[in-house]
């Protein structure tokens, strides 16, 4: 069995509730030792448009189909009230990745390009925050 199939075996038989049966060594070699975390806030060039924030959560639905995303989350702020929290953008794009070479990969998918080919005219910024540490 290669390495990738072995860690898609033992990611499966965990998810399965099996992963009693299996060494704890075993799932420990699949797991990897670090995350990368790239997270992006858009900001629309119309913030008031809602025909325009469909259509961005209609392109970032897409864009989660990118085969190294191991995780990822959509949002919109939260409605807190403490002075440090940044409330202006429109989507919070946050994913998971098990490596900086899924990240790179995602990078330069042809989902992701055709996200920004389809759907940049919407933001007029985006901010992007990567960064990397161990899984735990």
């Amino acid at each position: 069995m290669n390495e990738q199939s072995r860690r898609s075996f033992v990611k499966s038989s965990v998810v399965a509730g099996l992963g009693a049966t299996l060494p704890a060594v075993g799932i420990a070699e699949a797991a990897p030792k670090e995350m990368f975390v790239h997270h992006v806030l858009f900001y629309l060039k119309n913030p008031d448009n809602a025909a325009d924030k469909a259509k961005l959560l209609e392109g970032l639905n897409k864009l989660a189909k990118c085969p190294t995303i191991k995780l990822v989350h959509i949002g919109t702020p939260a409605n807190t009230t403490r002075d440090v929290i940044e409330r202006k953008y429109a989507y919070s794009w946050l994913c998971f990745f098990d490596s900086p070479a899924d990240e790179e990969s995602y990078q330069k998918d042809p989902i992701h390009d055709d996200f920004r080919k389809n759907y940049a005219s919407l933001w007029e910024k985006v901010v992007i925050y990567d960064s990397i540490g161990p899984k735990r």
